[in-house]
Parts: structure tokens; sequence; C-alpha cells
């Protein structure tokens, strides 16, 4: 009887934890879409007033700031991919590896459009939810970009790896993390 109730208590308490994380996923996942969507109109914005050039200067004097707009609750909120142009978005280990997955469930066919990974890592809840390159993002990120936007690109970020992109290819991910014990306040 005492190894049933056991097997109860784990059962429950795995139940238990994994309903607040799927809250926390969801929490985390909201912060996502109005994030994406003022980067976008940031971008377009600026390449309809003043070109690549612009959006390029915008993206590395904006995007940090618009990041840091759309945390709360005690989420971070950014980007990373495994091609970085600015090595602040460089991934950590636990991103790294989930950047690898994406990229073995897109090629076995998955959209990406779908992927999102959810974890708890050293106390945190992690959240990473996968960017597929749309065609807006060839201007600067795909495999023709034009020579002198390419200078000012290596001008601005010396160790740019974030090119070659075609539509539909994995160009990052969006990454949010919150301690753990902030769900619980």
């Amino acid at each position: 009887m005492r190894h049933l109730t056991a097997v109860c208590c784990v059962l429950f308490s795995v139940h238990v934890a994994a309903e607040p994380l799927e809250e926390l996923a969801a929490e985390g996942a909201a912060l996502i879409p109005p994030f994406q969507q003022q980067l976008l109109e940031t971008v377009k914005t600026t390449m309809a007033s003043g070109g690549p050039a612009k959006a390029v200067e915008a993206c590395q004097l904006l995007a940090p700031g618009i990041a840091s707009a759309h945390g709360r609750d005690g989420w971070a909120v950014g980007r990373t991919a495994l091609k970085v142009r600015n090595p602040d978005n460089a991934p950590d280990a636990w991103e790294r590896a989930v950047l690898e997955r994406f990229t073995e469930r897109a090629a076995a066919g998955e959209p990406l459009a779908s992927m999102q990974q959810v974890d708890v890592v050293d106390g945190e809840v992690r959240l990473m939810k996968a960017i597929p390159t749309g065609e807006p993002c060839l201007a600067c990120h795909g495999q023709k970009i034009e020579p002198a936007l390419a200078a000012l690109i290596d001008q601005r970020y010396p160790g740019d790896q974030a090119r070659d992109f075609a539509v539909g290819d994995l160009r990052g991910a969006f990454t949010l993390r919150r301690p753990l014990e902030a769900s619980a306040e």
C-alpha cells in the first residue's frame, strides 16, 4: 500500500509541476507576437524611409531596447541564432541545443512556424520559438546582399555570420527566460 501511495504522490506532483510550466509557457509565448510585430514594423518603417542601410542601423541601435521593453513579469525577451550578426545574441549551450533540434525537425519536414521548446534550466523557465526566414529578411540576411550593404554590415558587425539564408530557413529563435521563483509571486 505504501508503494501505491508513493506512486500516486509522484504522479500527482509531476502533474502539478507540469501544469504551472504549461501556464508559464503560455505566458511567455504571449510576449512574442508584440515583440515580433514591433521589430518587423521598425524594419519596414526604416526600410521604407531610408532603405536597407537604415534598417541595419535601426536593428543595431533599436532592437536591444525593443527587446527590453517587451520583457515583463520577470521575463527577459531576446533573439538568438546559430548564425548571429550581433555577438551579444550568441546562443548559450541550451539555446544552441534547441536551435540544432529545430534544424533537425525542419529537415524532417516539420513547419518552423510551429516549433517551440520550453524547459526548466538552472532554476529558470526557458522558452524558445523558431523564426523562419521571410522574404523581407533577405535584403540583409539573404544570399544576394548588395555589395554596399554588405560593406556596411561588415563595418557594423565585423564577425557577422547571419547571411546566405533563403525563405523558409531557420533564421533563429525568440528566446525568453524567467526565474522559476518569480512564478510563485
